[in-house]
């Protein structure tokens, strides 16, 4: 006879006379009182469930008296016989993409990294002084990882930074100079990450410029292409080897709805598109939408590459109009995102997708996704053109290493700019020829 389960509203809830636990191995299993017998399954929903491997951050465990397990919370020294990781106890995944939606529009990134642990984790944030990345730089260091501040002043990061210290004096922040104007700049950048580290779990590509008049970079490309997306490829391209040498890096490239409105096509795409030598049929928005869809186009190509070693990449679209430094290029721009701020995310909402993409556990393995409202989103349709993703992979090669020299962590077949990477894993960047 089937035992009876009750009613419950929630497939979650155990019947009466039901115990959940922890086995040794981080799965969950089920204890029926009554009978005295075990099941690995839940006894109502029929799903198999698993714990984090680590206890929620903030959390210890000790023996008692008497050898048994307690657990104690740092903060409130509240004690419990009951493993903490029961709380965030969640369906074992069949496939890849068998998940639930967890957080939405609303959700802000602290409670994404609610009970997450990211002691020994390190984060690479590029803008992280202001905004919405300072809002992903402290949601990751308040949970215990060391967040490493790319940024072009080292006093306002300074800055930046001893707020973080005045919540969490603990904190592990460190700073490294990044001017995306410059690419020599970021080859220093990329030099110092090399020498100075052995791994690195998170690469956030974060910061930007919108709305910016035509201008030309210290390379002489345009600001808004060199900026928001060519110098932050660069970067990417030359920390390679550390990110091999990590096995599970997550990298993160912050994209804009607005890439649905970019005009880029295979058809248009030259060098004097991406980035004009003029102002002559310049417009400031619709470079911004140019590349932002390169962004997302360049994140999902990054991890069809890279996949094989344990790296994914995902791109990412925090928020509408989000009231930051963004607009300061324009009074017309910042007269509309203050007319609009009490109907967009605050700064903690809009961190949220990006801390998502970084830390959910239920992306592990996922990549070349674009992501919005902390859930996987379908970009426009030429975003997964694997032509245009090759076309604008090699343009935008040529143009770095016009500039800055050989990129060496590619390799070349024949001579042809269609490079692949190989696994080169030690060692700085080599002066430019």
């Amino acid at each position: 006879m089937a035992a009876y389960l009750g009613d419950t509203d929630s497939e979650d809830e155990l019947p009466p006379g039901w115990e959940e636990r922890v086995h040794h191995d981080g799965r969950v299993y089920y204890a029926d009182h009554s009978t005295h017998t075990t099941t690995w399954v839940h006894p109502k929903s029929g799903k198999r469930k698993v714990v984090p491997n680590d206890l929620p951050y903030g959390w210890k465990k000790e023996a008692d008296e008497s050898g048994v397990s307690v657990f104690f919370e740092e903060a409130t020294g509240k004690r419990t016989y009951t493993d903490p990781r029961l709380a965030f106890a969640r369906d074992a995944k069949e496939s890849l993409y068998d998940f639930k939606q967890r957080f939405d529009a609303s959700t802000q990134a602290l409670a994404v990294l609610n009970g997450v642990d990211l002691t020994n984790k390190k984060a690479l944030v590029t803008g992280a002084n202001s905004g919405i990345g300072y809002e992903t730089a402290r949601s990751l260091a308040l949970h215990g990882c060391e967040v490493i501040f790319a940024c072009r002043s080292i006093d306002r990061a300074a800055e930046a930074m001893n707020k973080i210290k005045e919540e969490k004096p603990t904190a592990a922040l460190e700073f490294v100079q990044l001017d995306l104007n410059s690419l020599q700049s970021v080859k220093n950048c990329a030099n110092e990450l090399m020498m100075k580290y052995q791994s690195l779990d998170i690469v956030i590509c974060n910061a930007g410029i919108f709305g910016a008049p035509f201008g030309l970079t210290e390379d002489n490309y345009e600001q808004t292409f060199q900026i928001n997306f060519l110098s932050h490829m660069y970067l990417v391209l030359l920390i390679k080897p550390l990110l091999v040498l990590t096995h599970s890096t997550r990298i993160i490239f912050i994209a804009s709805e607005s890439h649905r409105f970019s005009m880029l096509t295979k058809e248009n795409l030259t060098e004097e598109y991406l980035s004009p030598t003029t102002a002559k049929n310049f417009t400031s928005f619709m470079a911004y939408n140019d590349a932002k869809l390169c962004n997302v186009i360049i994140a999902s190509e990054i991890n069809r590459r890279w996949a094989v070693h344990g790296i994914t990449a995902n791109s990412v679209h925090p928020g509408n109009m989000v009231s930051t430094g963004l607009s300061r290029n324009s009074f017309l721009y910042k007269a509309m995102f203050a007319a609009v701020r009490p109907f967009t995310k605050s700064l903690q909402q809009a961190a949220a997708t990006t801390i998502w993409g970084a830390t959910a556990h239920e992306l592990n393995g996922v990549g070349g996704m674009y992501l919005n409202n902390c859930w996987l989103c379908v970009p426009v349709k030429k975003a997964e053109d694997p032509e245009l993703a090759k076309i604008i992979w090699n343009m935008s090669v040529e143009f770095i290493e016009r500039k800055a020299g050989p990129i060496p962590t590619l390799r070349r077949f024949g001579g042809s700019v269609d490079v692949e990477e190989n696994d080169q894993v030690s060692g700085g960047i080599p002066a430019s020829g």
